[in-house]
């Protein structure tokens, strides 16, 4: 069996491959797998450590603006799709895969196009409550689409062939709190506030806690993962205590999950599968620029389900969210019934049932 994955760009597309890829391995042991992707994207360097062959296709994505230099602009990304799809067509003829899987960001939409008229089957992975346009393009031409959320459902039009799979995530063990807590060298009887904006940081995110974090932790243990970019700036600006621990980034997430009692941090799609599958109420705050809009599309999936709640990125800095954020925090009776909700939202098997899904469409072929 051989396993084309075309996705990158960014985490959010990539590790998802990477979890089915891992699922396939463990099923499949013989099977062949490969990406695709480009030299600026994550993969670039994430494919390769992790052992699995990479494939470049420079391709770039549409400027979203309407000024004359975006439209210029595009005029140059059209021709490099163009390059893109006959070196896709090219490199598929190559390694001629059973299955072309889709998982988002620039490179994808060439590779499923060239693998789509070429007849060959192909798998869309779908992240996001709002679809991107590749998803929302090739859905029509696809074997199957796989959505994470209920709600992308009505922007896909055709229903044949489309699963609510879930978002593969990387899978964690949780601790006793307590245990947890004293790795970080924090009080066990406080509860604990996990903070995080992904692996660079959210700078609004950041200054709001900054701007808290005396009233966070008057009554609370806090766990802050600044990002490399705030990290200095912060540490400069917040006097040591024995109820905060920060850093630029947490290499033991599984630790801080299980130490954490609320999660403050964005909602992109890889964050809000670990939420859920481990059951962690949260304070969600979109990314107010992201495609599409489609963190906040995230975020409401979770608010509908009664497993988050949401502050806006813009008035994130004022006073009375720390203060709603705090209430939330001492609150055990309200993060029990959330916690609950997101496990309901929850798709801790969705590597796995991905990976025999792309099985099954390969000996289809």
């Amino acid at each position: 069996m051989n396993v084309l994955f075309a996705g990158g760009g960014t985490g959010g597309h990539l590790y998802p491959g990477v979890a089915m890829a891992g699922e396939l391995k463990k099923l499949v042991p013989n099977a062949e797998i490969s990406f695709a992707g480009t030299t600026t994207g994550i993969e670039a360097t994430e494919v390769p450590r992790l052992g699995y062959r990479l494939h470049l296709i420079p391709v770039r994505g549409l400027k979203r603006g309407r000024s004359l230099a975006d439209i210029l602009a595009n005029i140059g990304v059209v021709a490099d799709f163009v390059s893109a799809l006959w070196r896709a067509v090219t490199l598929i003829k190559r390694e001629s895969p059973d299955v072309v899987v889709g998982t988002g960001g620039f490179v994808s939409a060439p590779l499923l196009l060239a693998a789509q008229l070429m007849r060959k089957k192909t798998l869309i992975q779908e992240q996001n409550a709002f679809p991107g346009v590749t998803t929302k393009l090739l859905a029509a031409l696809a074997s199957e689409v796989h959505l994470s959320f209920e709600e992308a459902r009505r922007f896909i039009v055709k229903k044949k062939q489309l699963f609510v799979s879930g978002n593969p995530a990387r899978a964690f063990e949780l601790q006793q709190s307590a245990t947890a807590r004293n790795l970080f060298s924090l009080y066990e009887e406080r509860p604990t506030l996990l903070v995080f904006g992904g692996s660079r940081g959210a700078r609004s995110i950041n200054n709001a806690v900054l701007k808290g974090v005396n009233d966070i932790t008057a009554t609370a243990n806090l766990i802050w993962q600044t990002g490399a970019l705030d990290f200095d700036r912060i540490t400069s600006q917040v006097k040591s205590s024995p109820y905060v621990w920060i850093s630029p980034y947490i290499k033991d997430m599984g630790a801080a999950y299980s130490a954490a009692d609320l999660v403050l941090c964005r909602a992109g799609a890889s964050s809000i599968a670990e939420l859920t599958n481990l059951g962690k109420p949260a304070v969600l705050v979109p990314y107010p620029y992201a495609t599409g809009d489609h963190q906040r599309h995230n975020a409401r999936a979770l608010v509908a389900g009664s497993a988050a709640m949401v502050i806006e990125d813009g008035r994130l800095e004022q006073p009375a969210s720390i203060r709603d954020i705090l209430g939330l925090l001492h609150d055990p009776e309200k993060l029990g019934s959330m916690g609950k909700a997101a496990l309901r939202l929850a798709y801790p098997d969705a590597a796995r049932q991905l990976a025999l899904r792309i099985i099954s469409l390969a000996k289809k072929t």
